[in-house]
């Protein structure tokens, strides 16, 4: 897998000094990142960007993972002059720009013609009152894994990247029985509604969470019918997503992308009882458009009080496009650019199922954001998390949780 990395590197850096201009010789761009010593993709992004812009050098600073926001918060306090901060979580960079930190990119974007349609969507999750305070280079935005030998065992037809829930529901509990399970949700809320802001008109700040209902109901029925472990089951046996997958009993999985590399590495440690897999798009509502789905981004913001800021948009138009994001996906990992090249990339990469649906599923239509960043979003989350716990128990029924869920954001909201 090493090797085919380094290949695939080494040719998207030999096509990347050919289609770039190198920026002023002589200058470094300082670049604000978390675990700068050990991230395959910065390693690879540092010199491929140096190789085909000859004379820049882009500069690591590390700060602690775990208190990345807080300390970044006090870097740019203190009138830090770094060029680039890189954006953990979306709530820390809506502060910063709200704290006057962030430089705008508008006019870097207009001035030369950036194209922002190949985040299908994502971009917006770093906009705030119509400044583009960010951009996106990785996402890990969520797709429907599936277990084809119990399909093949079943003789029941692969879900294909236009597969609506209720099509869904159908095969999973038609792969159900014998100690199989048609589908596996993790504990997460996000596993089990995010779905609902795939049609880019739902979010979960909007304070109305009648739209739960319906994917609260597939659950349910699933797991009525035998098609699913039971949330209280999963979450008292603490079980993974990853070893339930893993285990060689659970036909599908809605998951975030990342976990494409977990399975390659366990599959060829001979850890799972999985070994012919691929994956979707996930399902999608009628109406909604097919091959959409949610994320979370990994971003580049530019500090307001930078050294460098022309060269710092040089690297991050690079970084964030098809060139730089090749680069990104030739380490195992999720670009946010979305693109036919970059899935090219992507689906080489040892291990990853080679049909045609699999590949097809890197080619989003649209990323919607899982959650917006706003002043309220943290204590919406709060309210959202306690209120899925008590329905996913049957503490509650769904009409009660989504009744309370209705009601205390409309308090959070008022305020």
């Amino acid at each position: 897998m090493k090797k085919l990395f380094a290949l695939a590197l080494s040719v998207i850096m030999a096509l990347s000094m050919m289609s770039f201009a190198a920026a002023d010789e002589g200058t470094t761009v300082t670049i604000v990142t978390w675990d700068a010593n050990t991230t395959a993709y910065l390693a690879a992004q540092k010199e491929a960007y140096e190789a085909s812009h000859p004379g820049v050098t882009i500069e690591y600073i590390d700060v602690s993972s775990q208190e990345y926001d807080e300390k970044v918060a006090t870097m740019l306090a203190a009138n830090d002059t770094s060029d680039i901060f890189m954006v953990k979580d979306v709530p820390a960079v809506l502060n910063w720009y709200d704290a006057g930190y962030a430089l705008p990119l508008n006019d870097y974007i207009a001035a030369s013609n950036y194209d922002l349609s190949g985040y299908v969507g994502m971009e917006s999750g770093y906009n705030f009152g119509g400044d583009q305070v960010a951009l996106p280079f990785r996402s890990d935005f969520w797709v429907l894994f599936y277990n084809k030998t119990l399909f093949d065992a079943a003789g029941v037809a692969y879900p294909t990247n236009d597969m609506t829930w209720e099509e869904y529901k159908e095969k999973a509990i038609a792969l159900s029985g014998n100690g199989n399970y048609g589908t596996h949700y993790h504990t997460w809320l996000s596993a089990a509604i995010n779905w609902t802001v795939a049609d880019g008109e739902n979010t979960l700040i909007d304070g109305n969470y009648d739209d739960l209902a319906y994917f609260y109901q597939i659950i349910q029925d699933l797991e009525d019918a035998g098609a699913a472990m039971a949330f209280s089951e999963v979450k008292a046996a603490g079980l993974h997503y990853s070893g339930a997958f893993g285990n060689g009993n659970i036909a599908m999985m809605p998951m975030g992308y990342w976990y494409v590399a977990t399975l390659i590495q366990h599959i060829a440690d001979g850890d799972y009882n999985v070994s012919d897999w691929g994956i979707t798009a996930v399902p999608h509502k009628e109406g909604v458009q097919a091959g959409s789905t949610f994320g979370n981004l990994t971003g580049v913001m530019i500090n307001k009080k930078a050294v460098n800021p022309d060269a710092a948009w040089d690297y991050i138009s690079w970084l964030c496009g098809e060139e730089g994001s090749k680069v990104t996906a030739a380490t195992g990992n999720r670009p946010a650019w979305v693109s036919e090249g970059v899935a090219s990339v992507m689906s080489s990469v040892e291990g990853f199922p080679q049909d045609e649906n699999s590949i097809a599923a890197l080619l989003p239509s649209f990323v919607a954001i899982e959650i917006p960043a706003t002043p309220e979003t943290a204590a919406l989350n709060t309210i959202l998390n306690e209120e899925h716990s008590m329905i996913m128990n049957r503490e509650i029924s769904i009409e009660e949780g989504i009744e309370e869920m209705n009601e205390r954001a409309e308090e959070v909201l008022a305020k």
